[in-house]
């Protein structure tokens, strides 16, 4: 008689999305992860400035993503955020800008940001955006397989790392209808 099946694995926990301000004390603490992810990959933390008013409805957005555990707590695994740029790029000129797409090397692997990008092009496109631009580097290549596998093309430099050899830039356009997928709290402008 042959042994029984392999139970079928857990299913990957569900990322619950939660826009938060960009000085949450969990979008803190991750924004500190992945500054020190940058410092090991590019061997200095990304100084792109930013004024946390940017990532405010209805010119942005910051998330982060829990994971629930089986004890009921919250696990603050991811971020991402978006802002409004207004770039002239794929034939249109109402953009975001992706920024800070995080997910915590403890919930790597899980889908968790593909949900992340979802939520945000969802999000940015109720709040009018057209395309979704994004700037990332050379040594993440898990990021640009990510980019490229949901339609991200590339576009000119731009921002404050245009002409930087281990900078890419990458765009989308936005389908309208995004918009009805879009986290509780959005809206269109």
């Amino acid at each position: 008689m042959p042994p029984p099946p392999d139970p079928a694995p857990d299913p990957a926990p569900v990322l619950r999305l939660v826009r938060v301000g960009y000085g949450h004390p969990d979008a803190v603490r991750l924004v500190e992860e992945v500054q020190q992810e940058y410092v090991l990959r590019y061997g200095s933390p990304d100084v792109t400035p930013l004024d946390p008013l940017m990532f405010e409805p209805p010119t942005g957005s910051f998330f982060v993503g829990y994971r629930d555990a089986p004890d009921g707590t919250a696990d603050a695994v991811a971020t991402g955020a978006w802002r409004r740029v207004d770039l002239p790029v794929l034939g249109v000129t109402r953009t975001a800008e992706l920024k800070r797409m995080y997910v915590s090397p403890r919930a790597q692997r899980a889908g968790h940001a593909r949900t992340m990008l979802a939520a945000l092009e969802a999000d940015a496109a109720a709040y009018g955006a057209e395309a979704m631009v994004l700037e990332t580097g050379v040594r993440q290549p898990e990021a640009i397989a990510l980019y490229r596998s949901v339609g991200y093309v590339a576009v000119p430099d731009f921002g404050h790392y245009a002409g930087d050899a281990l900078s890419r830039c990458y765009g989308r356009l936005l389908d309208p209808a995004l918009a009805a997928a879009a986290p509780e709290g959005s809206r269109t402008a």
